[in-house]
């Protein structure tokens, strides 16, 4: 038997599985918060529910536990230098990334949504549950936004596809 997985090849095996990119943003009372997010998925649609997994100790986590809303825009593969933007370490907040962004605010959420986005779903959080070390948000979707059917953008070994 072999020791226990190391995080590198933990990483290696996962980063196979190919994923949409998504924007998550929340209106915060401070702020404007947002991060680039692969670790989405469709669970339910009767309620229609999502979940995001987002670091526990990072503030975008702590800005949806506060709030309880937030938005998911569903990125284009046009959207690339968006996604880097909002990946970035140390990154101002999602209103000054968007500053040159055609974009909205979220009629439910509040939340910032670019307008060129292929989809946009407004959610409520209706369960936090501790996992490792994320949190994973279990939210019924409001409102669903379709827009234009673009090529979406896709992460797949670390990197980016289209």
């Amino acid at each position: 038997m072999s020791g226990p997985l190391a995080a590198a090849e933990y990483t290696d095996a996962v980063g196979r599985f190919a994923t949409g990119v998504t924007l998550v943003t929340v209106r915060d009372g401070r702020d404007d918060i947002g991060s680039t997010v692969t670790a989405f998925t469709s669970v339910s649609d009767d309620p229609p529910t999502v979940l995001i997994s987002l670091l526990s100790a990072g503030y975008l986590a702590e800005a949806v536990d506060r709030a309880g809303l937030f938005a998911v825009s569903v990125l284009a593969a046009a959207q690339r230098p968006l996604a880097g933007r909002f990946a970035a370490e140390g990154r101002p907040s999602a209103r000054l990334l968007l500053a040159a962004v055609p974009h909205h605010r979220g009629p439910h959420t509040g939340a910032l949504v670019p307008d060129a986005a292929p989809a946009a779903l407004e959610c409520r959080v209706t369960r936090r549950i501790e996992a490792a070390d994320h949190t994973l948000f279990l939210a019924e979707v409001d409102a669903a936004t379709v827009q234009a059917d673009t090529a979406p953008l896709i992460r797949h070994r670390g990197g980016y596809l289209r």
